[in-house]
């Protein structure tokens, strides 16, 4: 729990200072574009996220999982060393999983961006700018150095190289706002931060760890571990999902909506689900520690889950109270209006904040496949019900079905934790039975002398 909180703290840390950059820049962006602008804004960077999250893999998973296997003197406990060759395989699998991403996520690119206007209100002379800032995003694909610092509980290094991110995005937000105060200006100065963040997260990881580009395939993983591609689909689905109830939303918003309503709902859901993050963050502290606690996964998954309930309904409290003086400061008056579409996004963002512990233990169990499919149903029910939600209530529409998906699947992970629980309790009683039938067996039959 110490080194946990302790990890925890330099991620918040890294969080908090994004927040006060992402305030600078939200406000230069706002403030330059109008409603409408900042809505194509925000159109093209949901679709490079979005597309980019659903072509990426969640490699520092693998790095985690497969890496931390088999080391040290103790096997694989919190202390121990990764195995030299363990870690190559997983590292030369990951960065394999990373150019097939960028491949695939380009030709995807590519697909949507040419039928874009047939669904998405962006102007003809932007679809360029759509397509390069989606090819880059996918070339900034960055989750393998990232599970190379958290194997190594490398936190504070992480968080150090993140901050590149956040600080060049404000710095070229400041330059847009002077030389280039268009969407362009803002798009290339999101463009460069992903680049700057990709390249100091590789160079501290290259530092810690040798990247041999020559264990770079697709097959020793899964020849070694036979769950391998299961793992590999379910974690990548279950990203996907995360990413569809955030970016996904925005562009439908934008579909059924308008590129105005896209706008102040992308303000909204930045301020309001700030909880999102931090939910992510708790999420990739506990993991590690998670797949090396192991039979204390269940104890320290159920603290994180009480302590979030408690950070939730206090950040509630202040977005309920403080959020309208936060639209009205930040963003133009035409941004005030979606007040409480943003309460109703911290409200589901406080709900995922309780739920990222019981989903990561799912997945540390080697339980992937059922956080997907548990994931996977409310959030493909708000995307149908989304046009529906937005004709009854507009924004506050959509920030419902935001909610309403966030409740139900954190519902299904406490059910199935409890089902994996029975389970564990079930197979223990069994091997208790077992044992002691043998222990009776043994008394009532001595052991005979070997055969001469």
């Amino acid at each position: 729990m110490k080194r946990l909180f302790s990890n925890i703290g330099w991620l918040l840390g890294g969080r908090g200072f994004n927040a006060v950059m992402s305030l600078v820049y939200l406000y230069l962006a706002t403030n330059t574009l109008g409603l409408e602008q900042f809505g194509h804004f925000a159109l093209i960077v949901a679709l490079g996220q979005a597309i980019t999250g659903l072509a990426n893999f969640q490699t520092w998973q693998f790095i985690i999982r497969w890496g931390a296997n088999g080391g040290g003197a103790n096997g694989d406990g919190p202390d121990s060393e990764p195995n030299a060759e363990n870690l190559r395989d997983a590292t030369g699998f990951a960065i394999a999983l990373d150019l097939l991403s960028i491949v695939m996520g380009a030709a995807v690119a590519a697909i949507v961006v040419a039928t874009a206007q047939m669904w998405l209100p962006l102007p003809t002379e932007l679809l360029w700018l759509t397509f390069g800032y989606c090819v880059v995003s996918l070339l900034a694909i960055r989750t393998t150095p990232t599970g190379l610092l958290r194997l190594r509980f490398k936190f504070a290094v992480a968080t150090a190289a993140e901050a590149v991110q956040p600080a060049i995005r404000t710095a070229g937000a400041v330059l847009a706002f002077v030389f280039m105060p268009n969407v362009m200006g803002f798009i290339l100065a999101w463009a460069a931060s992903e680049v700057a963040v990709a390249i100091a997260l590789w160079f501290a990881a290259a530092r810690l760890e040798r990247i041999d580009l020559s264990a770079l395939s697709l097959r020793r993983i899964p020849a070694k571990h036979a769950d391998a591609w299961r793992f590999v689909w379910s974690t990548n689905m279950s990203g996907s999902l995360t990413i569809a109830g955030k970016q996904v939303i925005i562009l439908l918003v934008g579909t059924f909506g308008g590129a105005a309503l896209a706008g102040g709902f992308r303000v909204a859901a930045q301020l309001g689900q700030a909880l999102v993050s931090l939910a992510q963050t708790v999420s990739k502290a506990i993991f590690p520690e998670l797949v090396h606690a192991k039979d204390d996964a269940l104890i320290l998954a159920r603290r994180m889950a009480n302590i979030a309930v408690v950070a939730g309904v206090i950040a509630v409290l202040v977005a309920l109270f403080g959020g309208r003086w936060a639209l009205e400061t930040i963003a133009q008056d035409d941004f005030s209006a979606f007040y409480w579409a943003m309460v109703i996004l911290a409200i589901a963002g406080a709900v995922e904040l309780v739920g990222a512990s019981l989903e990561s233990l799912l997945v540390s169990a080697g339980r992937a496949g059922t956080a997907f499919l548990v994931r996977a149903f409310p959030t493909l029910l708000a995307l149908v019900l989304l046009d529906a939600a937005i004709d009854w209530n507009g924004a506050k529409g959509a920030a419902f079905a935001v909610l309403g998906s966030s409740s139900l699947a954190v519902v299904g992970f406490y059910v199935a934790i409890l089902n994996l629980q029975e389970i564990r309790i079930t197979v223990k009683t069994d091997e208790d039975q077992t044992s002691n039938h043998t222990g009776d067996a043994d008394e009532a039959n001595p052991a005979t002398p070997p055969a001469l």
